[in-house]
């Protein structure tokens, strides 16, 4: 691996310098680096083609970020965690100068994510705008605190109407985050099933479901106040009444290369939970 790009987070204090260290570290390993922040997306995407590995340096809202941006080129991505949780991160940064030689020389497992796609329609958007997202599609309320209706059509099929304080798809990535939070299911990691999770929905028998990867989800708001689309919990939307959001699974997956053993997500599970 020769070219590395490292994406950090731009307001953790600690994001920026180890970034630019470790930028200054590579090309003793014969490899050359470029940096740029994680909230730059754009940016991001103009300098990854080309790139055989990607640092991202922060905590978990870091990774998704990068994985959103670099998911059309596959390029395998190996989180530094500065945050609190690290769920998807796989080294510290007292770690990552000792580990780096060995994953430049390609070592460790690639470990495949999959992801989903939202396509949300509408004549202001100029037709379909489709969003990729590694944790989850959230349609919501708004600011107002007051439930909203979501009509679900699965393979074409009616579900149900749920009138809730929104409706969670999730993948296995996001089963850890806010659909957990929401009494949902854990998917095992490398899992392509996805959670459908309605949030505090009337009347409160509905349950979470998991949808096999082939499953096509039409998700329709109706609301006489504010909606949103939700991507990651990081690009929202406002939503009108009417508007439908068809979710399936993304043809991108995100990569992460990993150093630790497969099994270190179950050894850690229970001790990353209690961190919360």
């Amino acid at each position: 691996m020769k070219r590395v790009g490292i994406i950090y987070h731009p307001k953790m204090a600690d994001a920026g310098p180890l970034a630019e260290e470790l930028a200054s570290f590579l090309p003793s390993l014969d490899a050359s680096a470029w940096l740029c922040s994680a909230w730059e997306e754009e940016k991001v995407k103009a300098q990854v083609a080309g790139t055989d590995l990607i640092l991202s340096v922060g905590g978990d809202g870091t990774i998704l970020r990068a994985a959103r941006a670099v998911a059309p080129w596959s390029v395998p991505i190996v989180g530094i965690n500065l945050g609190r949780l690290g769920f998807m991160t796989e080294l510290g940064a007292e770690e990552v100068r000792d580990q780096l030689p060995s994953l430049l020389a390609g070592e460790g497992w690639m470990d495949e994510r999959a992801m989903l796609q939202a396509e949300l329609g509408g004549a202001e958007l100029g037709g379909k705008a489709a969003y990729h997202a590694l944790n989850d599609v959230v349609v919501g309320r708004g600011a107002i605190s007051r439930v909203v209706r979501v009509e679900i059509v699965i393979d074409g099929a009616p579900l149900t109407t749920y009138k809730a304080d929104g409706v969670i798809l999730a993948t296995a990535t996001g089963s850890t985050g806010y659909s957990l939070a929401a009494g949902g299911p854990i998917l095992y990691p490398q899992a392509r099933e996805m959670v459908l999770n309605p949030i505090s929905p009337h009347p409160v028998y509905a349950r979470p479901l998991v949808l096999p990867p082939t499953a096509t989800v039409e998700l329709k708001v109706h609301t006489d106040h504010q909606a949103m689309l939700s991507i990651d919990g990081q690009i929202n939307l406002e939503l009108k009444s009417g508007e439908s959001i068809l979710v399936r699974l993304s043809p991108h997956v995100t990569r992460f290369l990993r150093v630790k053993p497969p099994t270190f997500f179950y050894t850690s599970l229970m001790e990353r939970l209690l961190q919360r």
